[in-house]
Order: structure tokens, then C-alpha cells, then sequence
């Protein structure tokens, strides 16, 4: 680091060069976005100094009509953007320009595939489109000056975009930022004014500041030529800058909502579905929601963005103002203005207005309407569930008045296709229900193909019963919560007793009473040679090919919970398994001709066998390995 009086020389943060590298280095297919990545920074400072005036007019410092101006220089090879917002210390200037300060960044650059097109989409969900820049420019200038500062307290913000940056003190009478970006040779296209006026409209046409850009008038003499000298600049408007959601709908384009996404959200893709409501009467707001495509980098932080941009009376007041929604519908984006609440509020305040708790209440029944109506598109909700299908499952847990509706929108591997993709919808499932059938029937395992496989799976399929597969860590959680659907119980075929209701007929539940009156004596022996390793030992009529199967009690936490809760360092009470064993497998007839040691350990081996196909873990595994090769080689 070298330094001056007034001037210093800093490195990047090593993300930073990185993220640098790719973009110099033509990681963006669509160069054109930078200009959207500048006026959404140059809106979001305007919007910023509008908020902060409310307690202090004196930040306008005499100039209040915010707005977004855009010149350039053909012979220089020079864009400059520019707005009266804001502005930023030369603290700020460091920590904004010169880290990549949003957590994550780390993951980000993990996640690069080297497919160039894929990879720009997620650099927007990172918050570093200022960096954008550098697609374009070989050398970009910044001049701000923080609203409310000394005139003349202005920074200077230099680089090249080659691993450091240069950060001076300069005089600065406007407040606000100027960014000057010095186009390299290939990119001489955008010192064009129809080329970035078209731009603008493009992608800036629903900022609600002013992008202005200049025009020159010129007086002409009596023959219609120029008159030199008689030159003036006019400043005009190029965006319609107005805001998108207080538009009429019948006036906003499905172009127009995708781009004020994009604005929003700060994404590179377009959005699933959105929709947009004006509510009258008791309250007055007006919400614009928008369904992502894909995740956010910080989906699952704790501390991660999420909530909508809130706005009172169309002034700006925070980003991020999460107490609108509930936490399962995290993903969503979008923007709130209503007249509910006062313009100096504040997240503490938020938390405490019961005209909050209302607000929230309807917008979370839009988001889910929103849902519903998306997931009539099979595909496009497909999408959506692969994405943020495990968020989703958190909402029977956190939100028990809209239980069924998000049941409703729950998606899951069954047996019905045996296929990995959770595309199978609880209405689906009970529609295929047999006759007799009264009972939603599950089972939860550590992956698809242990669930696929599992021995409790055998009589469901002799009678063609389906059966929902559950392998997401959140799964055995989420049964926990939802209770039933449609009126119809939810099963898990993996506890207790095994209940097929009328499905069984009366011939079937004798003869399985005589079963198991005929084999007392063997589950006896077995009970008396496992001793306190298990909780029961019964025949049953569940398994079709396997010898054994362990079921857990109905109310005991499953073998996925004990894992998790285990890997999490919490501790866990000890469940002693019931042992249910075929009595028409080979090994079975084998086990009840046995006698002494040779019994004992057959009977251990079924018990071990039986954790293991459950995805239970053995207390010693080398003695299981010692009795199972004594009986293969016996």
C-alpha cells in the first residue's frame, strides 16, 4: 500500500479480484447490462436521500428533485452516470467499492462452472453489479460526496480493475456520485446516445427517478443553418419514471414487470410468476410480488436478505423489511407502499404496529394464491419446487392457519412412478387412493433409494398400495407438523402397527392372528436371546421378501431425526427398536430350527440386518461382520 497526503492505493479483496477476473475477462454474454446495474445503484442512493430528508431536510442542500443524469463522449470514449442521491463517505467508498461486503461471496465463486452464460446469471444474485463496470470500461473514475458533508469533502475512486484501487480526497461541491467509466475499444457502441437512450428504456423505463439525458438545441437562421455559438443544452427525460406498481395493471407489460424484477430482486433471470394488487378500505397498500427462478446465494443464512422493499406513500424506507412475510415464503421478492404506516418507522416500530401482523396475514395468502395459480403450470412449477421446494416445507410447522393450503402446494416422490423427482401432489395421491383405503401412507430415509428400497415398502407393493417417499433432511420434521390432508390421516408405514383398514379383508386378518398364535414359541426364544437389545419381537405380515424389519414406536423420533439431531450435537433419548420378523422367509424357518449359540447369533444377524436396510448404524459392526461370516461358511 502506497500513500499520500490526501491519496492512498489499496488491493481488493481477493473475491473481489476474482469476481474482476471473470468479468474482464467477457463473463457476461449481455455486455449492455452494466448501464441497468448503475441506474438501479444510482435509484437505490436517490431513494436513500429522499428517506433520510424526512428527519432532515437539510440533506437536499437546496436541490431536491432527485434524478439520474447519463452523458457521453464519443472522442474520449467515456459514459458517465450520474445522481444527486446519497453520495458516500471515503469510509464507505472503501468498504463499497473496494469488498464485496454481502456474505457468501465465497460460495459464489465455488459455484462457478465455466459455462459463461450460466455463470453471469449468478453474479446478480451476489450484489455486485457496480462491478459490472468493468465489462465495458478498462478504467473507471468515481467522485461522490456524502449529502449532509462539508461542500468540497468529496473522494475520488479510481481503478483499472487490476487487483488495486486508488482512493483520494478531492473538492466536490454536488452531492451525490459520478461514475465515468473509460470504454475499452470493443465497447466504443455505447458512447452512442441512441444506443444507451434505448437502453435505458429498455431495462431503466419503470425507475421511478428521472434518467435524463442531454440534448443540444441549436438556432438556425432564415435558410434553416446553425447559428455557432447559439448552442444550449436541454435535459430530458428518457425514462418514463413513474412508479411501475402504482401504474394500472391494464398499462404494465409482462416486458415491464420482468425488468422491474430484475430491478428488484437484483437478478439477471426473469421471474416465475408475479402478481400485483391495489387493496382498498380498511387498509390501503398496493404489493407487487414476484417468484423467483432461482435461489439466492443466502437462502438459508440466518442472517440472509429477504422481506420486501417497503415504501410509505411512495417514499422509499427500507430495503429488505422482512415482518411482512412470513419466513417459508422467504424467497419472494417485491415491493410494499401503503399509507398505514408512518414515514419514519422503523424495523422496532414494524414489529409492533398490529396493522403489520394484517398486512402480513393477506400478503401471505397472496403469495400462496400466487403459488396455486403457478403450479397449474406442471413445468414452471416443477422449477419452483426444485428450488425452494425445502423452504416451502418449513410452512406447516411456522404457519398452522394456511396448513392445508400449503399441504395443497407440497410436492413428492411416491411409488406410484418410482421416480427421484418429488412431482406428485397430495391431491394426486388421494385421487389414487384405493377403495377402502383411509390413510395417507409415508416413509422417510436418509436418500430416494433407501426409501425406495426399504423392507416396509413390500406389502404396499404386493397391493399396490402407493406410498410417498420422503429423503429431504426437513422431511421427517415436516410429518411431525402436518397431521393430515383432506381428511385423510398421514401413516408412517416405518412406526408402530401396521394398519391397512378396510383395504385387509376378514379371511386375511384371521389367518394372520393364527400366524402369529403359531409362532409364540419362536418369538419367545428370539425375545429372550435379544434380550433388552429391542423392545418386542412379533411376527408380521408386512414384509413380503425380506426376513426382518425393525419398526420404531408410533410416537418415537425416526432414525433421520436421531441423525440430524446427533450431527447437531443435541442429545438424543434411547429407542429400543421391535423386531417383526417374516415367517415365511428361509432364514426365518432356518432361525426357529437353530439351536443354542447358532440361534443367538442368526437371531443378532436378522436384528443387525434389519438396522442396517433402515439406515440405522450398528454399535459393533465387526462382531455383526464375525457372525455373518460364520453362518456363510457354516
Amino acid at each position: 500500500m502506497s500513500t499520500t497526503a490526501h491519496e492512498e492505493t489499496l488491493g481488493f479483496q481477493t473475491e473481489v479480484k476474482q469476481l474482476l477476473h471473470l468479468m474482464i475477462h467477457s463473463l457476461y454474454s449481455n455486455r449492455e447490462i452494466f448501464l441497468r446495474e448503475l441506474i438501479s445503484n444510482a435509484a437505490d442512493a436517490c431513494d436513500k436521500l429522499r428517506y433520510a430528508a424526512l428527519d432532515n431536510d437539510a440533506l437536499y442542500e437546496g436541490d431536491s428533485e432527485l434524478r439520474i443524469e447519463i452523458e457521453h463522449d464519443q472522442a474520449a470514449g467515456t459514459v458517465t452516470v450520474r445522481d444527486n442521491g446519497i453520495g458516500m463517505s471515503r469510509a464507505e467508498v472503501i468498504q463499497n467499492l473496494g469488498t464485496i461486503a454481502r456474505s457468501g461471496t465465497a460460495e459464489f465463486l465455488k459455484q462457478l462452472s465455466g459455462e459463461q452464460q450460466k455463470d453471469a446469471r449468478l453474479i446478480g444474485q451476489f450484489g455486485v453489479g457496480f462491478y459490472s463496470s468493468f465489462i465495458v470500461a478498462d478504467e473507471v473514475t468515481v467522485r461522490t460526496r456524502k449529502a449532509g458533508t462539508e461542500h468540497g469533502d468529496g473522494v475520488e475512486w479510481r481503478s483499472k480493475g487490476e487487483g488495486e484501487f486508488t482512493v483520494a480526497d478531492i473538492d466536490r461541491e454536488l452531492h451525490g456520485t459520478e461514475i465515468v467509466l473509460h470504454l475499452k475499444k470493443d465497447a466504443g457502441e455505447f458512447a452512442d446516445d441512441y444506443r444507451l437512450k434505448s437502453l435505458v428504456r429498455k431495462y431503466s423505463d419503470h425507475i421511478e427517478v428521472p434518467v435524463r439525458m442531454p440534448s443540444v438545441d441549436v438556432e438556425r437562421n432564415d435558410e434553416g443553418e446553425e447559428i455557432p455559438g447559439t448552442e444550449k443544452i436541454r435535459w430530458e427525460n428518457v425514462n418514463e419514471a413513474t412508479a411501475l406498481w402504482v401504474r394500472p395493471k391494464s398499462d404494465v407489460s409482462d416486458d415491464d414487470y420482468k425488468a422491474f424484477y430484475k430491478h428488484v430482486a437484483h437478478d439477471f433471470s426473469d421471474p416465475l410468476s408475479w402478481s400485483h394488487n391495489k387493496v382498498e378500505g380498511k387498509l390501503e397498500y398496493t404489493n407487487l410480488l414476484y417468484v423467483p427462478g432461482r435461489a439466492p446465494f443466502d437462502l438459508y443464512e440466518r442472517d440472509g436478505s429477504r422481506g420486501v422493499k417497503l415504501y410509505v406513500q411512495r417514499v422509499f424506507i427500507m430495503d429488505d423489511a422482512e415482518q411482512f412475510l412470513p419466513i417459508y415464503l422467504r424467497f419472494i421478492k417485491g415491493v410494499l407502499d401503503t399509507r398505514e404506516l408512518s414515514l419514519n418507522v422503523s424495523r422496532e416500530l414494524l414489529q409492533q404496529d398490529p396493522k403489520v401482523e394484517k398486512i402480513k396475514s393477506a400478503l401471505t395468502k397472496r403469495g400462496l394464491d400466487m403459488l396455486k395459480k403457478l403450479a397449474k403450470d406442471k413445468e414452471a412449477y416443477q422449477t419452483f419446487w426444485n428450488t425452494f421446494g425445502s423452504v416451502l416445507k418449513e410452512g406447516p410447522a411456522e404457519d398452522f392457519a394456511n396448513r392445508e393450503k400449503i399441504a395443497a402446494l407440497l410436492r413428492f416422490s411416491s411409488t406410484h412412478t418410482d421416480s427421484s423427482t418429488q412431482d406428485q401432489s397430495l391431491s394426486d395421491y388421494v385421487e389414487r387412493m384405493q377403495e377402502g383405503q383411509k390413510k395417507i401412507y409415508y416413509i422417510v430415509a436418509d436418500s430416494f433409494n433407501a426409501a425406495k428400497s426399504s423392507p416396509h415398502l413390500e406389502i404396499f407393493r404386493k397391493k399396490g398400495i402407493e406410498v410417498l417417499l420422503l429423503s429431504d433432511r426437513i422431511d421427517e420434521w415436516l410429518m411431525s407438523h402436518l397431521t393430515d390432508f383432506d381428511g385423510k390421516s398421514f401413516i408412517d408405514v416405518a412406526k408402530g402397527e401396521l394398519d391397512l383398514g378396510d383395504i385387509e379383508g376378514e379371511e386375511e386378518k384371521k389367518a394372520q392372528e393364527e400366524t402369529a398364535k403359531a409362532k409364540e414359541e419362536l418369538v419367545k426364544r428370539v425375545q429372550d436371546a435379544l434380550g433388552e437389545e429391542v423392545q418386542e419381537v412379533k411376527v408380521t405380515h408386512r414384509l413380503t421378501d425380506s426376513p426382518a424389519c425393525v419398526v420404531l414406536p408410533e410416537h418415537e423420533m425416526g432414525y433421520q431425526m436421531r441423525r440430524i439431531m446427533e450431527a447437531a450435537g443435541q442429545p438424543v433419548p434411547d429407542v429400543k427398536p421391535i423386531l417383526e420378523l417374516n415367517p415365511e422367509h428361509a432364514l426365518v424357518a432356518r432361525l426357529e430350527s437353530a439351536e443354542g449359540a447358532s440361534f443367538s447369533d442368526l437371531a443378532r444377524i436378522l436384528l443387525d440386518q434389519a438396522i442396517i436396510a433402515e439406515g440405522g448404524r450398528l454399535d459393533d459392526p465387526a462382531a455383526y461382520v464375525k457372525r455373518l461370516n460364520a453362518l456363510l461358511t457354516a
